[in-house]
Formats: structure tokens, C-alpha cells, sequence
């Protein structure tokens, strides 16, 4: 005769059955990260020999192009075959005329990486921050950024790195028809089939402050909260990306990533094109700091918020981690 199971013991799924071992958890697993995803930013500076530890994001430093091929290849070792450049020119001015110059530093790097890994999937960060004597991501007039004016410099530096060998431009300004513009400017030089990778909904975040540090590129007055979007607002992020995706963009962007996951996810259900999200410096920062003091383990910190991204929507991760989680993940 068969037992009757108590009232209590009656569950209709035992779902704990699934996460017995290790093995049953990964067959199970519904979510899973992979190198092939990760995108690396890397900050290259104008000289020779240098390579510069970045104080606040600890295992982060500045290239100097001649160095560069070295970290991209241990890069490319790990699995990682992506890389988001951001320069570090060593002049400024208030037209952040080094941005689209034909001999500054992005265009140099992209040469360079292309020169000795061809397969390298490059992309170019479109802004001129890092570039203006003021810190602001377009030209000031009258005290204030210049939309219009900050377009066609936009699109005059995204040539310039098409030119060079970029294969995706990644406007992130948040200047009103940036994605358009550098659309056009890429048809009409020639570079038609150059990506356009939008920042899309990229917020006025306080988790950008070691990203400053690494470009010199602090606003020297002011903040950007006139064109960065107001982190209380997703409903907006959507317009934002409609807009984008109006104006030719071949892959989107939330950023940051987890403060905003919820936004990430809002944009996944919507929209169909692949989605970037960026782990960002602050995200980044934080965990190496609890880290460095015992307070979490970073393996499992670093893989958990990664996976979480993942989750949530994003086909591609722009993440400092980059390269310790590809190595992480091939861990047996």
C-alpha cells in the first residue's frame, strides 16, 4: 500500500530538485554569459611607452598606442575580440578640434590594432569631452552646449574613425540628432557599411566619476544634466531609442547598466535590434573597493552583476571586467 504523504509534504513542483549539483543547476541555467558578448573600453593617450594605472579604477590604465597591441592581445587571448577606444589627446581646446582630427590619437590606435589584429571588432567612442578645454561632450555658446553646432563635429570625428578602420561609431554626447548625422556623414564618405552604435538612453549618472578621472574629462563648470537623460525617467529612454533607431542606429545602448536594468529590460521587450548595456566605471569601481577590503568576493560579484545584465536584455556588455570574466569563465 502506497503511503499518503502529510498535507504539508504535498507540493505540486519541487522546484529545489533542479539545484541538487552543479550539473543539474548548469542544464538548468537559463541565463548564460559569454566572452563573445563583453566589449572592453580602453583609454589610449597621446605619447610613447606609457602605460598609467588609473588611481580610481583599480587594474584600468592609459595606453599609449605603441602599448596598446600588448593589452589587446592579452585581450584576445582571453576570448575577448571587442574594443570600445576612448582618447586621451594631449591638447585641448573649446571645439575639441582633437576629436576629428585626421592624426589624433583614436584614429592612430584604430590603425594600429587593425595593423596587427585584423579580426579585432573595433569601436569608437563619438564624443568631444574628453577633447574640450570645459569638459562639456559639445561646443558652449553663450554658457550653454550647442546642439546643432556639436553635430557636425560629431559627424566629422566618426568619419574620421571610419576612415581609419573603426567597424561601429558610438555617438554618446546625447546631442538631438547625433545618431542622423553621423549617419549621413558616413554614407556620403563612404563608410556606409560602419555601424552606428547609439548611447541611446544614457543617464546623468554619479557612477561616471572614475570614467572623469581616466579622460581628464570633468565638466569644468555646470554638469550635464541639460542633455544626459533624469535618472527618474524610462519612459523617455523609450523615445530616446525610437529616435535613434529612426536615424539609421544598428545597435542601442542603456547606460549605466545596473541602476538601470529595469529600463534594460523595458527596452529589450519593445525593440528588436541588438541592445548594448554599459557596466560602467562606478559600477565597476564599487565592487573593486569592497573587494579590496573583504567585503564581497569579486569573482562572484562581478559574475553575478554581469549575469544580471545579461538577463535583463543586453546581447552586448561594455564592461571594465572584460577581460577578468573571460578568464573567470573558462575557470573548469
Amino acid at each position: 500500500m502506497v503511503p499518503v504523504l502529510e498535507e504539508k509534504a504535498r507540493v505540486e513542483g519541487r522546484l529545489r530538485r533542479s539545484r541538487r549539483s552543479e550539473r543539474l543547476r548548469a542544464l538548468f541555467r537559463e541565463t548564460r554569459l559569454d566572452s563573445s558578448s563583453f566589449v572592453a573600453p580602453v583609454f589610449v593617450r597621446e605619447g610613447v611607452g606609457k602605460v598609467e594605472p588609473i588611481d580610481a579604477m583599480p587594474g584600468v590604465n592609459r595606453y599609449s598606442v605603441d602599448r596598446l597591441p600588448n593589452y589587446v592581445g592579452r585581450l584576445t587571448e582571453s576570448g575577448v575580440n571587442s574594443v570600445l577606444l576612448f582618447g586621451v589627446p594631449s591638447a585641448k581646446d573649446e571645439m575639441g578640434t582633437q576629436a576629428y582630427s585626421p592624426s589624433g590619437v583614436v584614429p592612430k590606435a584604430i590603425h594600429e590594432v587593425k595593423k596587427r589584429f585584423p579580426d579585432l571588432l573595433v569601436m569608437a567612442d563619438v564624443c568631444l569631452c574628453e577633447y574640450t578645454s570645459h569638459g562639456h561632450c559639445g561646443v558652449v555658446q553663450n554658457g550653454t552646449v550647442d546642439n546643432d553646432t556639436t553635430l557636425a563635429l560629431l559627424a566629422r570625428a566618426a568619419a574620421e574613425y571610419a576612415k581609419a578602420g573603426a567597424d561601429v561609431v558610438a555617438p554618446s554626447a546625447m546631442m538631438d540628432g547625433q545618431v542622423g548625422s553621423i549617419r549621413s556623414a558616413l554614407e556620403n564618405s563612404g563608410h556606409a557599411d560602419t555601424l552606428v552604435m547609439g548611447y541611446s538612453a544614457k543617464y546623468a549618472s554619479s557612477f561616471y566619476g572614475p570614467f572623469r578621472e581616466a579622460a581628464y574629462s570633468a565638466p569644468s563648470f555646470g554638469d550635464r544634466r541639460t542633455y544626459q537623460m533624469d535618472g527618474a525617467n524610462s519612459r523617455e529612454a523609450m523615445r530616446e531609442i525610437e529616435a535613434d533607431i529612426r536615424e539609421g542606429a544598428d545597435i542601442v545602448m542603456v547606460k549605466p547598466a545596473l541602476a538601470y536594468l529595469d529600463v534594460l529590460s523595458r527596452a529589450r521587450s519593445r525593440f528588436d535590434l541588438p541592445i548594448a548595456a554599459y557596466n560602467v566605471s562606478g559600477e565597476y569601481s564599487m565592487v573593486k573597493a569592497a573587494a579590496a577590503k573583504g567585503w564581497i568576493d569579486e569573482k562572484m560579484a562581478a559574475l553575478e552583476i554581469l549575469t544580471s545584465i545579461r538577463r535583463a536584455g543586453a546581447d552586448v556588455i561594455i564592461t571594465y571586467f572584460a577581460e577578468q570574466a573571460a578568464n573567470w569563465l573558462r575557470e573548469p
